[in-house]
């Protein structure tokens, strides 16, 4: 498909597409680090961290929201961000954490990631937010490159448990101006 041409929308995630959500976190997931994970480990992390019960938890929680890329009514990438309460680690209740940014490995390059993080950017400054922030994993250099060009710094590290795996996550912020 021609890079120019690819239409791409991206609309929020309803409690009815909760199996869609499933199905492109899982593939998402696996397609980015099956091969540097043991399959003990993503089995583990893929069941407790895409289970119904928990996408379901996440979906009615005000405090989250997801949304869906897609091109031509395909799921393509997803976002989840977070505020308050529902940051997985608590930094600021002025703070918009970009939990997940995941797209199809056939459509990197094609402005679906940085159309994501667009509308993660265009929700924090709605919500007012003084900062976005992230963890990404120290070992996912692509993913660093992508938010070091749109402006974040790195500022801590966390523990990210991917089964019996501790993984460090470099946390990155940017700061975000109000809208004019």
């Amino acid at each position: 498909m021609d890079k120019q041409a690819l239409k791409i929308d991206i609309n929020k995630v309803k409690l009815t597409d909760i199996d869609l959500l499933q199905e492109i976190g899982r593939t998402t997931f696996i397609q980015t680090f099956s091969d540097t994970n043991s399959e003990d480990n993503m089995k583990a992390y893929l069941a407790a961290g895409f289970s119904r019960e928990k996408l379901f938890a996440e979906l009615c929680n005000d405090e989250s929201e997801f949304y869906f890329a897609a091109v031509e009514n395909n799921i393509v990438g997803y976002l989840k961000i977070n505020t308050g309460q529902a940051q997985t680690e608590q930094q600021n209740n002025q703070s918009l954490e970009i939990e997940r940014i995941y797209v199809l490995q056939e459509f990197h390059g094609q402005r679906v990631g940085q159309l994501l993080y667009e509308k993660a950017i265009a929700i924090a400054q709605m919500k007012k937010a003084l900062y976005v922030w992230l963890g990404v994993w120290e070992k996912n250099l692509r993913a660093i490159s992508f938010y070091e060009k749109n402006g974040f710094i790195a500022f801590d590290q966390h523990i990210f448990q991917l089964g019996d795996d501790r993984q460090t996550d470099i946390m990155m912020k940017k700061l975000i101006q109000p809208n004019a």
